[in-house]
């Protein structure tokens, strides 16, 4: 994972190199979680999550969600906090 203040460049399946803004991060559950969207788009309905999790060398490093619960309740706070604003 590449990052520059508040973008990061993720690479995807086809190895093409995708920039993203760091839009947030929030906690939920005693976890980081990062909301992401990509830098063409200000469309809000295209964001993803990801967990933040620290390697061996204390790098961040960005996992996707597998577990569908722990997904919709990082959803659920996102949109809280949307709702707030």
């Amino acid at each position: 994972m590449e990052q520059n203040k508040n973008t990061v460049v993720l690479i995807d399946e086809d190895g093409i190199e995708i920039e993203f803004e760091i839009q947030m991060t929030l906690e939920v559950a005693d976890n980081s979680y990062a909301i992401l969207l990509p830098m063409e788009t200000t469309n809000e309905e295209e964001a993803y999550i990801f967990r933040i999790t620290v390697d061996e060398d204390g790098e961040d490093v960005l996992e996707a969600i597998e577990d569908d619960e722990e997904y919709d309740n990082v959803v659920v706070a996102y949109e809280a906090i949307l709702n707030e604003q």
